[in-house]
């Protein structure tokens, strides 16, 4: 297929013409319909498109920085001019409710401001003057890697892959996105506002692949970092294909999260409770940095839980696409499925559940609704505190002491966030305690007294499975760049 003659689809993305290869369904998770099907591309096809991207990279590279920030600019004004058709359009892809995708939206939008308002110096030369010899120049540019592929998720499209497709882009790279079946319009409509704004077409693609051909897609010779959000077993995957492709490649892994909340003895209760209900059940729990175990000192434990309860019960589970509704599906029926298996075992071992299930009447077997449980009596010898559960579900434990605290919320093959709930406003001794429990966690970020937020300055992060690399702030630039260093003799007479 000559350039020229590529079909291209409303939004600028490439599909594949045969209509013999094979195809994608994604299904609404609230009904189980089909909303849309995407083809995809056969091997010599997807070979072009990757050929058509790192030509584009070359003639993007030297295009100057201020106008790639410029254009960058332009993109965050074409995207928030789709904020009115985008609620809709993602809460039928994977199940949030219409109310809550503003904050998407909004939380898109700052991380692009941000990460563009850094660029400059982000990526700027990095001079050595101070110490040069006399007749010497030294500095260390920042130069793009070529073309960067992003395998983007479902449960945040957007804010996932403006975390690395912005960035690539302002520092000189291509970008082709292969986006999560469940969440094809969100990658095609990201790229349409770019596309607008004025990024080359071939310089940012969206590729609908099949696993084999994710595969092919990253052991490409002409593809140079993989930027991947998801699994354990599909970034180990990932890894895998990315070392036993020719030469060597990067590869950013932003994997699963199982992550703890502590709640110390002198917590606001009227703050902490709210915003903990919230960290665990936002998104149905479908955010690799939900709350999903809770420790909290003895001396509050009852009241904790007591309170926990009750607002868990105030969740109204049922259409996403009804604006009263706050509480939708989970992404698909095999995942409710995982999730009230996990809830089960945890029960048969001895977890007491709070929340009577017909509370949710949504919520049947068959179906990918789920109703909100909280679970107490539980241990590290149960999945539902060890294995991420990525529902609407969160096991409360009790401990005696930081020290406990800190030894179980360490007690887990993840560490991707932490956060303890403490006074430090009103006991200087909390803080000073706080910081001592960030030097013993094992983990990518720390919050104090928040959770489920991602500050763009701040490097996102993980560790043990939780993935390796960084995105956001400036490092997010340095994982998508490489250092080019240049040594000048400029006085050669003796």
């Amino acid at each position: 297929m000559s350039q020229p003659d590529r079909a291209l689809n409303p939004s600028g993305t490439q599909i594949a013409t045969d209509t013999e290869l094979p195809s994608q369904t994604t299904l609404i998770p609230h009904s189980q319909q089909p909303l849309v099907i995407r083809t995809y591309p056969s091997t010599s096809q997807l070979d072009k498109s990757i050929q058509y991207a790192a030509s584009a990279q070359e003639k993007w590279e030297r295009v100057p920085l201020s106008r790639r920030i410029e254009i960058g600019r332009r993109f965050t004004e074409e995207f928030g001019n789709m904020k009115d058709e985008i609620p809709l359009e993602l809460s039928l892809q994977m199940g949030r409710p219409v109310s809550q995708v503003p904050g998407e939206i909004r939380g898109t939008l700052e991380r692009a401001n941000y990460m563009l308002s850094i660029a400059e110096s982000a990526l700027a030369d990095v001079s050595l003057a101070d110490t040069d010899k006399p007749g010497f120049r030294r500095f260390i540019k920042r130069v793009p890697l070529g073309v960067v592929l992003v395998v983007a998720p479902w449960n945040y499209p957007f804010l996932v892959m403006i975390n690395s497709v912005l960035p690539a882009l302002i520092a000189g790279n291509a970008v082709i996105i292969k986006p999560s079946p469940q969440t094809p319009l969100a990658a095609e409509r990201l790229a349409s506002a770019f596309h607008k704004a004025g990024v080359p077409r071939d310089l940012l693609q969206v590729i609908h692949l099949s696993p084999e051909l994710t595969s092919a897609a990253v052991k490409h010779p002409l593809v140079d970092f993989v930027s991947f959000t998801g699994s354990v077993s599909g970034g180990r995957a990932v890894d895998i294909a990315a070392a036993e492709a020719e030469g060597f490649k990067g590869v950013g892994l932003e994997l699963g999260g199982k992550d703890p909340a502590y709640v110390r003895a002198d917590a606001n209760l009227d703050y902490t409770v709210p915003e903990l209900v919230d960290g665990a059940f936002f998104n149905s729990g479908q955010s690799c940095c939900a709350v999903e175990r809770i420790y909290v000192h003895e001396a509050i434990f009852d009241e904790f839980v007591s309170r926990f309860v009750e607002l868990t019960k105030k969740y109204r589970l049922g259409d996403p696409t009804e604006a009263s509704t706050n509480l939708g599906p989970v992404v698909s029926v095999a995942s409710a499925e995982r999730i009230r298996k996990q809830v089960e075992d945890a029960i048969a071992a001895g977890a007491k559940p709070l929340i009577p299930e017909q509370l949710f009447a949504a919520a049947k077997p068959g179906t990918a609704y789920v109703a909100p449980q909280v679970l107490i009596d539980v241990n590290h010898t149960m999945d539902i505190m060890k294995e991420e559960t990525f529902g609407p579900v969160v096991g409360i434990q009790k401990v005696v002491a930081d020290e406990e605290a800190i030894a179980l919320m360490n007690d887990s093959p993840y560490g991707l966030t932490a956060s303890v709930w403490t006074d430090a406003e009103a006991h200087p001794e909390s803080e000073a305690a706080f910081l001592q429990i960030v030097d013993e966690l094992r983990t990518g970020t720390v919050f104090l007294n928040r959770c489920d937020y991602l500050d763009p300055a701040l490097a996102w992060t993980g560790v043990k499975n939780s993935g390796r690399g960084v995105s956001l702030s400036k490092f997010g630039y340095d994982q998508l760049t490489r250092a080019k260093s240049v040594h000048m003799k400029i006085k050669t007479a003796q």
